[in-house]
């Protein structure tokens, strides 16, 4: 009871997680699985194995899902309010999870699939945005796509029906509860394309061969996307491909002017009327660093590969501060402010604020560095305050 009494009362967004999932009190009273670290392998077998116990019945087996998403999630939101987790040890957790429960709903699902021409499916996800850098909040969304490489006739369509099937089972409301939201518009041509894309011709269309081809915004997006799931070696040929884009020679200005201007159009998509901070949105804030990390990649990847791991946004400011890039201490002093708005960012949803905004003066010194980076990196000021 002590614990049930502390967990209400350290996050409103705990409560509620526990109102909706009461059989999750069961979870307080084991300390030892409160106090260790997961066992991914040890988690995917057992899982595996209840999916199993659970064959042919796809609504007992999506319960399954929910239920051992809901209990390894509450495990890491504990350890997170006694103080045990730092942000990123959170979101590794969590994007560690995630891809486990992705593995598993893969082969299950296509155990279920009838149109199924193979023993194994030549299918993979890769994952973008926040799971993709592996910094995915309690209730984010899975940004993902899918890839195959399968030379039978039926492929397109079967694998179009998989992913389809795939996306039901993630994302269905059952007795159990919900697993995931999904957001598969980051796939070539976004939801005007197809829900599954052949390898090559992913390829073609992100090294801009023939006349349906990548945005900039879509190289953006590269810089923090992997493999995750699914096929091994479709992962490993993405893994390749993602290199070899991002290594490609740019022009400096033009890739300045064209992620400068990507900028201020996703700032106008997000006004923000409170007088607050937008720790995400606002002019100084999270999206600032983002661009500006995945402007260095881009621009400086050419003749520093080191530039192209998927590190995260502290790691690669190091990094590019290290070859004389941009100015090393304001590296680390933003790569600081990055871990502070995330800090701020996770405790506000934990409050259960729908919007991480804080008074501007709590983050002033952050923003400051940020917003000289910009300056430094992009030849654009940005006023305080600015939108």
């Amino acid at each position: 009871m002590a614990r049930v009494a502390d967990t209400l009362h350290a996050s409103s967004w705990a409560a509620a997680y526990l109102t909706r999932h009461p059989q999750l009190l069961d979870e307080l009273l084991d300390s030892d699985a409160l106090a260790g670290a997961p066992d991914w392998n040890g988690f995917r077998g057992r899982l595996a194995a209840r999916l199993d116990a659970a064959d042919g019945q796809i609504e007992a087996q999506m319960d399954v899902l929910r239920r051992e998403h809901h209990a390894e999630t509450f495990r890491i939101l504990l350890q997170d309010l006694q103080g045990m987790l730092t942000v990123e040890q959170i979101a590794d957790r969590l994007s560690d999870l995630a891809d486990v429960m992705l593995e598993v709903t893969l082969q299950a699902v296509w155990r279920q699939l009838a149109t199924r021409h193979a023993e194994q499916p030549r299918f993979a996800v890769i994952a973008y945005g926040k799971l993709g850098g592996k910094e995915l909040g309690y209730a984010s969304d899975l940004d993902i796509i899918f890839l195959y490489e399968d030379e039978h006739e039926r492929a397109p369509d079967v694998y179009a029906a998989y992913a389809r099937r795939l996306i039901t089972w993630l994302t269905s409301h059952t007795a159990a509860g919900t697993l995931f939201d999904v957001d598969t518009r980051l796939r070539p041509n976004g939801e005007a394309g197809l829900l599954v894309t052949s390898f090559e011709g992913f390829r073609r269309y992100q090294q801009r061969e023939g006349d349906n081809t990548a945005w900039v915004w879509e190289h953006q997006a590269l810089t923090r996307a992997r493999f995750c799931a699914g096929d091994a070696e479709i992962g490993a040929h993405f893994e390749s491909l993602r290199d070899e884009i991002l290594r490609q020679p740019r022009d400096a200005a033009t890739l300045r002017g064209e992620i400068a201007a990507m900028r201020h159009k996703v700032a106008d998509g997000h006004p923000n009327p409170s007088g607050l901070f937008d720790l995400k949105h606002d002019r100084g804030g999270m999206v600032d660093i983002e661009f500006t990390v995945q402007y260095l990649v881009l621009l400086h990847s050419h003749d520093h590969p080191a530039l192209t791991r998927n590190a995260g946004n502290i790691a690669l400011l190091r990094t590019a501060g290290e070859l004389g890039l941009i100015d090393a201490t304001l590296a680390r002093e933003v790569g600081d402010a990055y871990r502070v708005f995330r800090a701020r960012q996770h405790q506000l949803r934990l409050d259960g604020q729908v919007h991480a905004r804080v008074a501007p003066a709590v983050v002033a010194q952050q923003a400051e560095h940020v917003r000289t980076l910009w300056q430094a990196v992009f030849g654009e000021p940005v006023a305080a305050g600015a939108r």
